[in-house]
């Protein structure tokens, strides 16, 4: 049942993306142009997304399970630090110069588009990075713990 719910969910999520735009790089370049010709469109997803968002939290918040019960887990962090900084100036850089997030870039992909497959290399590639850097300093630590 999880599997199929998980299905539909990606789904429904993805034929949004298309809907409103999101999963087109143009469109979200002209939406982060606001020197240049600013299109406003995706103001409104956003808006929609962050309303839907804060009603969704509000609710999970209250709950231990999710509504197939499954262990509902909540952020664990409130910290802003240095690394929740620098991964969202990365991020939105990314998103400036290729128009793709991940989401949309993977409905993009589905749809053949070149641009979305060299985002998603790119994308993979820094998430393994990312992973190798992780596994390091955790054995660095572990090293100089048993030291």
């Amino acid at each position: 049942m999880g599997i199929v719910t998980a299905l539909l969910a990606g789904l429904i999520f993805g034929v949004g993306l298309i809907v409103s735009g999101m999963a087109n790089p143009a469109k979200v370049l002209g939406f982060l142009d606001l020197a240049g010709h600013w299109d406003p469109s995706l103001a409104f997803v956003m808006g929609g997304a962050i309303g839907v968002g804060v009603v969704a939290f509000a609710l999970a918040r209250r709950r231990t399970v999710s509504l197939l019960g499954e262990p509902l887990r909540m952020p664990g962090s409130n910290v802003i630090d240095r690394r929740l900084l620098a991964g969202s100036a990365l991020f939105g850089v990314g998103w400036g110069i290729a128009g793709f997030c991940p989401g949309p870039a993977l409905v993009a992909l589905g749809a053949g588009e070149i641009k979305a497959l060299v985002f998603v290399i790119a994308m993979l590639a820094g998430m393994g990075m990312f992973e190798l850097l992780e596994w390091r300093k955790r054995a660095h630590a572990a090293a100089a713990q048993g030291a």
